[in-house]
């Protein structure tokens, strides 16, 4: 495949799984707006930290090093040894559900039961639906590799859809039955999503459109695993690959979910104050996630297709390093200025999102505070994104094991800092401490970018730098807003707040028309894929 028919279909894959994130989280938004008002704060606290912790933590550790393994290179491979692969994920799953099991049942902290009914049913439920999640893993590396757009879209909306409606229901009709609400709907969500693979590939198998795509595959029973006389099992260079990956990714899941680790284990918030925090903390990546994450998972395959894995600049092909450096820093450009964006604005509006959302429960306290720093934490997030998901498609296996004792050092660090930040400030401390962990993992990733196109002419990292005039608008907007914050908000009536709103538009606006003005090569990107 070309590299440009692949930036167009990796374009359509982000956009598709970017429109999937805005409706994941506004549904996320409005179901816990809606709980909040039949359901206690100590409840939602425990599904979303605690219980959704153990899902992700047992997902993350049994299957992200596979993904980025078997998605690694070109998609002619030999398929069965990588399906075999990837089928390790169940049992390795079965493993972490049992051990992290015993340990969220009988070492962390019990919720009262009056407070937050069965508990045990949940852990068990959770655990189970990570492992129904992981038979699917198969499909969905194939339908990945292969840009299966509509597939991912189709099969995510239904499964989110479903788990909604059932939630909503219980929580109208059965309010008292607690986490077995929340472990019904998680495991119909689950189900759902790996019935739409499944069900998918063995309508498409065989069918004459997988015959005329040349699809790699032939029959549903080739996604089962199998073997092969006189070849090994596996793909063993996929195999050390995964290994080091797995290292790499225990390490990246404690910098990510760092601070429910910290609220888990080490019980610095109550179950309430978790609940305001997880809410605050949906809001605050209500626009920033759906965005960035679907770029990061989308172009990494990109990256991965275009620049072939362990090789220098000089070695790739130049018209596919002029592409990637080309797309890399507009990426960069793109995902900055949305994040410049977040944070301006985030900073004059957060009391007041948070005040129209869940009233002074949320309003009042750290709330604001809390997503105000939130609002600085989206643009760390915006750059690590694009720079580690070009960083982890170019790494060979040695370079990703040397990080690996970047990343050991770096969560020892990150730890540490989050716990004494979190005694000092509170749950803002948890954003402060993850602002340190990226700005490192930025510094490695630029300085990896900067080194691999030293010896050529390209210079995506240019990218991180917006016109001196879009930088200005930026700055006299964020003071404007500031000040209409003081003046009119938040307390002095609604004709105040829309004064405050209007003065916002109107930076906003101009913002946008510098933006349009200045940064023509990136709205060309933007509208030609």
């Amino acid at each position: 495949m070309a590299a440009q028919d692949v930036l167009g279909q990796t374009a359509r894959l982000a956009s598709s799984s970017a429109l999937l994130q805005v409706l994941f989280r506004v549904v996320t938004f409005g179901l816990n707006a809606f709980t909040l008002r039949y359901l206690s704060r100590e409840l939602i606290g425990v599904v979303n930290v605690r219980l959704t912790l153990l899902y992700s933590t047992v997902g993350f550790l049994a299957r992200e090093a596979f993904r980025r393994a078997c998605l690694s290179g070109s998609t002619k491979r030999n398929w069965t040894k990588t399906i075999n692969l990837l089928w390790l994920t169940v049992p390795l799953g079965v493993f972490w559900s049992l051990i992290l099991g015993l340990v969220w049942l009988y070492l962390l902290e019990v919720p009262d039961p009056s407070v937050v009914p069965h508990y045990q049913a949940g852990v068990v439920a959770f655990g189970l639906s990570a492992i129904i999640e992981l038979l699917g893993e198969p499909f969905w590396v194939l339908a990945q590799a292969h840009l299966f757009v509509r597939l991912k879209v189709i099969a995510e909306s239904l499964s989110v859809v479903s788990k909604c409606i059932l939630t909503v229901t219980l929580v109208i009709l059965y309010p008292h039955w607690g986490l077995y609400i929340f472990s019904l709907a998680q495991l119909l969500y689950v189900s759902v999503l790996v019935a739409c693979y499944v069900i998918y590939f063995m309508m498409f198998l065989g069918s004459p459109e997988a015959t005329k795509k040349s699809f790699p595959v032939a029959r549903v029973k080739a996604l089962l695993p199998s073997f092969v006389e006189d070849e090994t099992f596996v793909n063993w260079k996929e195999a050390r690959l995964t290994w080091s990956f797995f290292k790499q990714s225990f390490l990246k899941q404690i910098l990510t979910e760092g601070e429910r680790y910290m609220m888990t284990f080490l019980n610095v918030l109550n179950f309430a104050d978790q609940g305001v925090y997880d809410i605050v903390n949906n809001l605050g990546s209500l626009v920033a996630r759906f965005i960035f994450l679907p770029i990061e998972e989308s172009f990494y395959v990109f990256f991965a297709k275009v620049l072939e894995r362990g090789k220098t600049v000089k070695d790739q092909k130049q018209d596919d390093v002029a592409m990637a450096a080309n797309v890399l820093e507009l990426l960069l450009k793109f995902v900055l200025l949305i994040g410049l964006t977040i944070t301006v604005f985030g900073y004059a509006y957060s009391q007041l999102a948070l005040d129209i959302y869940g009233g002074s429960m949320l309003s009042s306290g750290t709330g604001p505070d809390l997503l105000r720093c939130y609002s600085l934490y989206v643009l760390f997030l915006a750059v690590n994104g694009v720079t580690e998901c070009f960083t982890f498609a170019l790494m060979c296996k040695e370079e990703v094991d040397r990080y690996n004792f970047v990343m050991l050092a770096l969560s020892f660090i990150f730890l540490c800092i989050s716990y004494f930040l979190t005694h000092w400030y509170g749950s803002v401390g948890f954003i402060l401490a993850n602002c340190f962990n990226m700005g490192i993992r930025i510094a490695h990733s630029t300085h990896y970018i900067y080194h691999y196109f030293r010896e050529s002419t390209h210079r995506p990292l240019t990218g991180l730098l917006p016109s001196p005039a879009l930088l200005l608008v930026y700055i006299i907007s964020a003071v404007v807003t500031a000040f209409s914050e003081v003046f009119f908000c938040c307390d002095k009536g609604w004709m105040a707040r829309l004064i405050h709103i209007s003065m916002g538009a109107l930076c906003l606006a101009a913002t946008l028309v510098t933006m349009f003005c200045t940064e023509t090569k990136l709205i060309h990107f933007v509208r030609s894929q």
